[in-house]
Formats: structure tokens, C-alpha cells, sequence
């Protein structure tokens, strides 16, 4: 499809489009700018003045990720990383109840599995510069929510008084059909 001028004009005008707009507007006008009042007000010397330009002018840094790995933890089965540092977070992989020295399933039910997951992200918590008490939010799956009592009493056990954000999440399987599985964003120590 081929837009004309006047659609083009509409189409940057409209509130759809406004948040990239707005975007591209903020950083290309503030890298050209000088502070005009103690409002904090910009006066810009921005002469290209077409959506497309400002659009194009803008530059976007993304902050440097680091891939973190521990053998106190089950080394990654997928093309995965443990977890990833990215500025002062870490975003920690879906642990399982893998044992770290054999790869297999904790053995026994709910209870050995939650004990032996949460080992897993302590693990690598740890080995991220993080522990459980830096920890922003956490996603539980469980293979049965009929669980989540017996799961809610050991997170608790490992958690103490801090409480994340938290979501939990029946699923129809998990990898090499645990019963549960967590993952987490945590804050870094300083």
C-alpha cells in the first residue's frame, strides 16, 4: 500500500503513533538542547524537522548482558543460560528439580522437588551476585495447583519474611515432566 503525504501527516499526528513519536522526539531533541530555566524547559536546535528523521536520529543503548553459570546448579539442557546479568539485575532461568552433581529428579514427590528447585535458584542466585532476599519477582509453574498449599510452605521456609511479587501458573507439562518449576528477577548486591 502506498501512502500518500496527507495520510502520512495523519498517521504521525495520531495518538497511535505518538509514543514512538514522543520517543524519537525526547532523545534526538534532548542530545540537541540546552536548558532554557531552572523549569528545566528545552529550547532545541533541532532543524530536521520529518518524522522519519527524528525517528532515524534517535539511538537506543541497551545496557551489557553477562551469561552466569555455577556448577552448584544444573547446567542449562536447552541453548539457554542459567541466568543473565543485565545492569543491576539478573533474570534467573526456570529452575527444576534437577540434582546438580547426577542431572536427574530429585527423587520423590512435590515436596523433594520444591526443596531441591529452590536449591537450584539459591545456587545460582548466588553465583549471579544476588540472593533470595534481592529477589523483585518470581513465576511458579506447577503441574497441578492442587500442590500449591504444600509449594506455598517451603517458598515461605526459603523466602522468610521477604515477600516478591509473585505468579503462580498450573501447566499441562514441564520439562522431563517435574512437578515444579520457578524462575526469578532479583536485584545484584552493590
Amino acid at each position: 500500500m502506498i501512502i500518500g503525504r496527507s495520510m502520512f501527516q495523519r498517521l504521525s499526528q495520531s495518538p497511535a503513533h505518538l509514543g514512538l513519536r514522543t520517543g524519537a522526539i525526547t532523545s534526538h531533541r534532548f542530545r540537541n538542547s540546552k536548558l532554557k530555566s531552572s523549569s528545566a524547559q528545552l529550547e532545541t536546535n533541532d532543524t530536521n524537522d520529518s518524522f522519519f528523521g527524528r525517528a532515524m536520529s534517535t539511538v537506543t543503548t541497551h545496557p551489557s548482558l553477562l551469561a552466569v553459570s555455577t556448577q552448584a546448579a544444573p547446567s542449562a539442557i536447552g541453548p539457554y543460560s542459567q541466568a543473565i546479568k543485565a545492569g543491576d539485575l539478573v533474570f534467573v532461568s526456570g529452575c527444576i528439580p534437577l540434582v546438580p552433581s547426577t542431572m536427574q529428579i530429585a527423587e520423590g514427590g512435590i515436596v523433594e522437588q520444591t526443596e531441591q528447585a529452590l536449591a537450584n535458584l539459591k545456587a545460582v542466585l548466588e553465583a549471579s551476585g544476588s540472593d533470595v532476599g534481592r529477589v523483585v519477582k518470581t513465576t511458579v509453574f506447577l503441574k497441578n495447583m492442587d500442590d500449591f498449599v504444600t509449594v506455598n510452605g517451603i517458598y515461605a521456609q526459603v523466602f522468610g519474611e521477604h515477600k516478591p511479587a509473585r505468579s503462580a501458573v498450573e501447566v499441562a507439562r514441564l520439562p522431563k515432566d517435574v512437578l515444579f518449576e520457578i524462575e526469578c528477577i532479583a536485584s545484584l548486591r552493590n
